[in-house]
């Protein structure tokens, strides 16, 4: 990916609204913004994934960094405080960014000078690397660093306490913190610093995002002690933050190992070695979001900063996530994951980030499992895992048909899957702020009930001979009614969800792609160009589809303002990128699987990929051009359902 250079990251605004990101693979996280100013609470230099409660807690809030040379000093960092105050002004030394193979700035200074910085985790451990390479210079210089530290849960603002930290010190080669009695050491460590004692709070520090979104938006960092590097030009040296017990590695040796892992991923996944190739981009990308979470638990996070792993959106994800790049195994350990955690029927909506038991507030999640089953099992052939699947499918099924949490049922009397209760929201358009669910969709969502007819078709076809005639039976029933219940007379693709009272919701939403796209799709193809033409007119920008029609009445443009404001516009209008994913698998029934795709998801590749998460693809954008993207800046099903497009899969 070619860098972003000065023209994009000045001035500061610019800087400031593209975001960073490195995982480590267990959870752990580092993020920020470009312009080294925090503009969330989620913005850290050490977001460490403990094994035990309370889950993430942010170690590490940032470092500020000054280079003094020959009597010049440059501070390389930036802060906001209240009243639009941003301080100093490192920003305007950045000359250029890049996210790949990590997260690397080039500072270019008055005199020649010209210092590289690189952020990365370490692979599997709560351990955070910032090297500092002095690439030009006339002369050595002096590196300052003042490292500022906090305890939080990371959903948090961090705040002074009384005893914190309970203990800070001199050790060998650093400094260590520790928040309480209880919490584990951070270890600061540079080789050749000269350490000196600080003690002291860095205050008011302002999160832009935060205040925007109505919320707590400062917070106060602690300061254990400053350190000074000597840097010769064409040297390097390297800051590390750990809470680990060991050692931690050589920076150059850490740093081997990411490029070596990103260069297996790309061979995994058949990628071009050109570096702005997308599908090489976008295998780098969607490999963030898997992780090994508490140890024991494979699966794919939802995004970054702040979502844990979903059911829904895992399941989505899979199949570009895994399955694209050849990672099989990978594929098979998340869907095992998940099927130990089948009670009901059901997979978990949520795991919460502490040890405690998942949320199953779900009538979708489980539905995209089946449907991720059965494409693992089809691209892999991994039949004997196909075997242990079988019964579990089953048991869905059945428990579907019978009925199970929130009124999850099949209704007798059509075959069609009914959920619901009042005050609660069961689908992926799921928002509710205090006791405001936005799009309830009680009854029978359209889009879940072809996934319904898709689980039925699927373990048909598992079972062939030895009983799936029963499911065979029971989907062209579900099949027949799906038909004379959804589709539109006027011409407009689908209703959306059929009321418990029976009537139709006649708003133009893209949950009816989905139905249209899925393998076991229960439109015919001229149904489908139907829906194609519909979603295309209403719902189509060039960075993902608007969840509801611009004409209706209750059409929200703008995802921003506080949390009853965004929320209220989250479905109803915001525009969502993962939502090509289908488009273009109808786009290409519709049209042939060779359709030129080039025009649907080229904005995504091009100026979405140097904007806002920069390298990834957002969770949201505006309905309203020009299209600002929003929500969280790293989502993985947006990331996974263009890989998958990009990567049509071999389900033969």
């Amino acid at each position: 990916m070619r860098p972003l250079d000065a023209t994009e990251l000045q001035p500061f605004d610019r800087a400031a609204e593209r975001e960073w990101l490195s995982a480590n693979g267990i959870g752990g996280f580092a993020s920020g913004t470009v312009s080294g100013a925090a503009t969330r609470r989620y913005h850290a230099l050490l977001v460490a994934a403990l094994d035990a409660p309370p889950g993430r807690m942010t170690l590490l809030g940032k470092v500020d960094e000054t280079l003094s040379i020959q009597n010049h000093h440059f501070d390389l960092s930036a802060n906001r405080y209240p009243n639009g105050i941003v301080f100093p002004d490192g920003w305007r030394y950045i000359a250029e960014f890049s996210p790949w193979p990590v997260p690397t700035w080039t500072y270019r200074m008055p005199g020649e000078t010209v210092l590289v910085k690189r952020v990365f985790l370490a692979r599997g451990k709560n351990t955070v690397y910032v090297t500092y390479t002095l690439r030009e210079a006339t002369s050595e210089a002096t590196l300052t660093l003042t490292p500022l530290v906090c305890w939080k849960e990371y959903h948090a603002e961090m705040r002074p306490w009384a005893g914190f930290p309970a203990r800070r010190g001199p050790e060998v080669g650093g400094w260590l913190v520790q928040a309480t009695r209880d919490a584990p050491t951070l270890r600061l460590m540079a080789r050749s610093a000269r350490w000196t004692s600080a003690g002291w709070w860095h205050e008011r520090l302002t999160h832009d995002r935060e205040r925007e979104r109505g919320l707590d938006s400062e917070e106060d960092l602690f300061c254990p002690a400053v350190a000074k590097l000597t840097l010769r030009p064409g040297q390097t040296v390297a800051f590390v933050a750990t809470v680990e017990k060991e050692e931690p590695l050589d920076y150059t040796l850490a740093l081997t190992e990411i490029v070596k892992h990103q260069e297996a991923l790309a061979k995994s996944a058949k990628a071009s070695a050109d570096a702005d190739d997308p599908r090489r981009l976008l295998t780098f990308a969607a490999d963030q979001f898997v992780v090994k979470a508490q140890g024991v638990r494979t699966t794919i996070l939802a995004g970054y900063p702040w979502f844990t792993d979903w059911g829904r959106d895992t399941m989505i994800a899979l199949p570009g996530t895994c399955l694209s790049t050849g990672r099989f195994e990978v594929a098979r350990e998340v869907l095992q994951t998940f099927a130990g955690y089948v009670d009901g029927g059901m997979i978990p909506n949520r795991f919460p980030d502490e040890k405690s038991e998942p949320d199953y507030n779900t009538v979708d999640a489980t539905l995209w499992f089946v449907h991720a089953c059965d494409r693992y099992c089809r691209v892999s052939k991994d039949t004997a895992f196909q075997e242990t699947l079988v019964p579990i499918l089953e048991q869905i099924i059945h428990a579907h048909l019978s009925g199970t949490r929130y009124g999850i049922r099949v209704d007798s009397e059509d075959g069609l899957l009914s959920a619901g209760e009042r005050g609660t929201q069961l689908t992926w358009m799921d928002a509710k702020v205090g006791g405001w669910v936005v799009t309830p969709r009680q009854g029978k969502p359209v889009e879940v009930n072809a996934l319904w007819i898709n689980a039925l078709r699927i373990l048909a076809d598992w079972k062939g001979a030895d009983g799936g005639a029963e499911y065979g039976s029971l989907a062209d029933r579900a099949k027949a009614s799906f038909v004379a219940k959804f589709v539109r007379p006027d011409g407009q693709g689908l209703y959306d969800v059929i009321k418990p009272e029976g009537m139709p919701d006649g708003a133009i939403r893209p949950n009816q792609i989905i139905a249209a796209a899925l393998p076991h799709s229960p439109l015919t193809n001229e149904q489908a160009a139907a829906v194609l033409e519909a979603v295309t007119a209403h719902l189509l920008t060039p960075y993902g589809l608007r969840t509801l029609a611009p004409s209706d009445p209750a059409y929200r443009g703008r995802y921003q303002g506080d949390t009853w404001s965004r929320d209220g516009a989250y479905h109803q209008g915001t525009a969502w990128p993962w939502l090509l994913g289908s488009f273009v698998d109808t786009y290409r029934r519709v049209h042939g699987p060779q359709a030129d795709i080039s025009g649907l998801v080229g904005p995504l590749l091009t100026d979405h990929l140097r904007v806002y998460g920069v390298g990834s693809i957002s969770e949201v954008t505006d309905g309203d051009a020009p299209y600002r993207p929003d929500g969280c800046p790293f989502q993985a099903w947006s990331v996974a359902e263009i890989l998958r497009v990009l990567s049509p899969l071999d389900t033969a």
